[in-house]
């Protein structure tokens, strides 16, 4: 299990972003879909989650390598750190 963090080196990253969209941009462009979404905080992309068969977010990150994005699901404002694989707060 991954463990929770309050900070990683790579927070410093993070910018204001605007999202790519109110979905994943790939599915959306590809007509698919997505089980939930996750937003990057370097960029605002906005890519679906690994339980989605397409995984855009993590595609993302192995694109760009952009470590930290947070989930974009109504109610949530978790992160996650692909580099450092650790939750924040």
């Amino acid at each position: 299990m991954a463990q929770v963090q309050s900070s990683c080196p790579h927070v410093k990253e993070i910018r204001e972003v605007t999202p790519s969209g109110k979905g994943c941009k790939e599915c959306l462009e590809i007509g698919d879909t997505w089980v939930h979404l996750r937003e990057c905080l370097i960029c605002g992309h906005v890519g679906c989650c690994d339980s989605s068969k397409n995984k855009h977010a993590t595609k993302h990150f192995h694109k760009t390598k952009h470590p930290i994005m947070q989930s974009f699901e109504p109610g949530e404002n978790w992160k996650w750190c692909y580099v450092d694989e650790v939750f924040l707060q």
